[in-house]
């Protein structure tokens, strides 16, 4: 049986661009592609730092003690990372990269692909938030709890679509400041979060922290771009702390006191950027 001319021609195609992603893969040496990596990052502001970069079978990288930082310091710290293209996709002329990380005791997964329509998820599990150098860089805070998040963007059209949820166990932020102005330290039981992108608009739900004394919500926008750290957000931070919690903290909410609206519940605007959140 003769296959008809299209079908030929696409086959033809598919399996040309698979041999040579092939080759492309097996043939750069893992430096080339590590400074191909560092350089694309630079382009967005931040810098590259492994100190293992290699080869994994069949066709991926892998990297040990992998860091990004920016111009204030560690964004995130990976202890083992590992990227590999998926073979399947790859014959229907679709570049699909799955990928696996490993921070401290917890892991993150999921994929990203290039074509017409591009996608990213990522699935992570028993992240411990000590182990996330961005709130120490950017926020100046400590903290500790277990995180779990779920996040899944599509490119549809002009934009991208998806959304990120997020839930944090047993936290405690201490020290957390926001452009200089110290916010309450707290025990939260539980954190919940929730974000949703429509073409190049990104609107966090609700972040909401049931605390021991004290009810704290955010919410506003953040619009989904690249790189992530230069949106232009526009939020608003609410504070509902019990009397008895306010009295224990009271220096910090004296210093808020221009943000109270009612008994008990303060709003406060936060502005700036995601990297470098300014409250006005």
């Amino acid at each position: 049986m003769k296959l008809s001319r299209p079908f030929a021609t696409s086959a033809c195609m598919a399996g040309a661009f698979f041999v040579l992603v092939i080759f492309t893969v097996l043939f750069i040496p893992a430096r080339e592609i590590r400074d191909a990596l560092a350089r694309g990052l630079e382009q967005q502001g931040y810098t590259l730092r492994t100190a293992y970069f290699g080869k994994a079978f069949p066709l991926g990288i892998k990297a040990r003690k992998l860091e990004i930082l920016d111009g204030q310091g560690s964004l995130v710290k990976l202890d083992e990372f590992t990227a590999r293209i998926a073979i399947l996709p790859l014959l229907a002329g679709k570049i699909v990269v799955d990928y696996h990380a490993g921070i401290g005791s917890g892991t993150i997964e999921g994929h990203f692909s290039y074509g017409r329509n591009r996608e990213f998820s990522a699935e992570a599990d028993n992240i411990r938030l000590e182990d996330i150098p961005f709130f120490q860089t950017v926020a100046d805070a400590r903290v500790k709890g277990e995180l779990s998040s779920d996040i899944e963007f599509r490119e549809q059209g002009s934009g991208f679509k998806g959304q990120a949820r997020l839930s944090v166990k047993g936290a405690v932020l201490n020290g957390l400041k926001i452009s200089g102005m110290p916010l309450p330290d707290a025990s939260y039981e539980t954190i919940r979060g929730m974000y949703l992108v429509n073409g190049g608009k990104g609107t966090l739900e609700s972040l909401s922290l049931q605390g021991r004394g004290i009810y704290v919500r955010l919410r506003g926008d953040i619009p989904f771009t690249s790189p992530p750290g230069t949106a232009p957000i526009n939020l608003t931070l609410e504070l509902m702390p019990k009397p008895t919690f306010l009295e224990n903290q009271k220096l910090v909410f004296l210093l808020l006191v221009k943000y109270l609206t009612s008994p008990g519940h303060y709003q406060i605007p936060v502005r700036g950027t995601l990297a470098k959140p300014a409250i006005q």
